[in-house]
């Protein structure tokens, strides 16, 4: 069975004091029996290590080390205690013209560095209205999953662009056939397609958790500003353990 995960992407946000919300978290879910994942700035990966979440980096180089100024390499990140990483958000897809290529890349080398590859896939409002969105996904699918992706280090995170950050969710009819299409092409090119863990993102809250989990293949969240504080990503967590 994939494995349920609560992941908390905290994008730029956090200082020292942030972290006072992991104590709280942990208070509430320190012994949780499915997986808690923030992913904090790189700033703050080392201070969470003392935690009982799993921590992940936001992105990653390609390379292992190099001439790459303000890059963070996936070796870096395992060191700094990572055990995930976070590669092809749709914000690092627009903001920096990441391409799939790139994101198999990153992968690639995330995998060299024993982390786990959250790939994000997801899209555009555009491409929603003009009916693509499947032909989208299958295109990110193809060119973002490395031919050496497992059900050990990969995640797919399923993050429609136009719902991120916005309020807007998808029916949960439109979830379930994007993530069924998704499961289906991980099964059509993976001896362990039915174990990898397939994540929704966009506005998850703690009002909506329960019904978007109870979706089919829908393995947990990937969770943008409701998880900076522990009060807004205790319930999802909560909803998640009881799906």
């Amino acid at each position: 069975m994939p494995r349920k995960i609560a992941a908390g992407n905290w994008k730029m946000n956090g200082t020292q004091s942030t972290l006072a919300e992991l104590e709280k978290l942990e208070d509430k879910h320190g012994d949780a029996d499915i997986a808690i994942l923030i992913c904090p700035p790189f700033t703050l990966i080392s201070a969470c290590e003392d935690t009982p979440f799993d921590i992940g980096g936001q992105d990653c180089h390609t390379a292992q080390a190099g001439a790459h100024t303000g890059d963070i390499s996936a070796e870096m990140l395992a060191d700094a205690g990572a055990s995930y990483v976070l590669l092809g958000h749709s914000e690092r897809r627009t903001d920096h013209g990441e391409t799939d290529a790139l994101v198999a890349a990153k992968a690639q080398a995330a995998y060299n560095a024993g982390l786990i590859a959250v790939i994000c896939i997801g899209e555009t409002l555009d491409e929603r209205e003009n009916g693509t969105t499947l032909d989208v996904i299958d295109r990110q699918l193809a060119g973002s999953l490395p031919a050496t992706a497992d059900a050990l280090n990969t995640v797919i995170a399923y993050e429609p662009v136009w719902a991120i950050g916005t309020g807007k969710v998808p029916s949960n009819d439109q979830i379930a056939k994007v993530h069924a299409h998704i499961r289906k092409r991980l099964q059509d090119r993976f001896s362990d397609g039915t174990e990898m863990s397939l994540l929704y993102g966009g506005s998850v809250k703690g009002s909506n958790a329960a019904e978007i989990f109870a979706v089919p293949n829908v393995n947990g969240a990937l969770v943008g500003g409701a998880s900076l504080t522990a009060e807004a990503f205790s319930p999802i967590i909560s909803a998640l353990e009881k799906a």
